[in-house]
């Protein structure tokens, strides 16, 4: 089977993702970033996820983008709670962690490399999303360009890299349906953005409101625990 590198944070979309690219018949290599996010505790749900669905591989990769800041979910910045929907239309919500996705494409890129993989998957979605510019459809289009002339695989011809992003035109319920077809159990899950110190997620973050309208529109109980 073929080899792909799968982003998985520990949350709804990006399980999803890699049960998406098993069901597919790759062999999944899972790498996930602690880059000091907020919701740390959600890498301890990515380290259950990838024990459930049985990854090849799990990495780790330590990279601190609280130096640079500029996020609610780097920085001292309060996250923005009880938002109505088309609040969360309007702009790009202070939880956006700069060039985030540019970042962690990279490092999977990088493992691809080593691993002999072509195929890279990240859960991005463009419909049941908070706006951020690093999900939409040219940015993944024009990743999958860079990577082919960024790197020595590529350019010496030994394959093709293509970003998968299976979950991209999907609303929420979509997801869950998919990922319940498919065996995905989310209660491994958190997306929570300011999860309490028991990881209980905060139920008023746009992470957790989507979570629970997606759960609800697709008729799947949801098994988050909320404070």
């Amino acid at each position: 089977m073929s080899k792909a590198v799968v982003l998985l944070s520990g949350g709804l979309d990006s399980t999803t993702a890699l049960a998406v690219a098993k069901s597919q018949g790759f062999t999944p290599y899972a790498l996930s970033v602690d880059y000091g996010q907020r919701h740390r505790v959600e890498l301890q749900r990515a380290a259950a996820v990838a024990k459930a669905l049985g990854v090849a591989d799990h990495r780790v990769v330590t990279l601190d983008l609280r130096a640079i800041g500029g996020s609610a979910l780097t920085a001292d910045v309060e996250v923005p709670k009880g938002r109505t929907a088309s609040e969360m239309g309007r702009g790009v919500p202070v939880t956006y962690v700069p060039a985030r996705n540019t970042i962690l494409l990279g490092l999977a890129l990088g493992y691809a490399e080593t691993v002999g993989a072509f195929d890279l998957f990240i859960g991005a979605n463009v419909l049941d999303y908070s706006g951020y510019p690093d999900c939409r459809p040219e940015f993944l289009s024009a990743f999958e360009n860079l990577a082919n002339l960024a790197t020595r695989a590529g350019t010496e011809g030994a394959g093709r890299f293509r970003v998968h992003s299976p979950l991209l035109r999907m609303t929420k319920a979509e997801i869950i349906r998919e990922g319940a077809r498919l065996g995905v159990d989310y209660a491994l899950t958190l997306s929570c953005y300011d999860p309490d110190g028991a990881g209980r997620a905060c139920g008023r973050c746009d992470s957790c409101v989507l979570r629970a309208k997606g759960f609800a529109e697709a008729g799947v109980p949801d098994p988050t625990p909320y404070q």
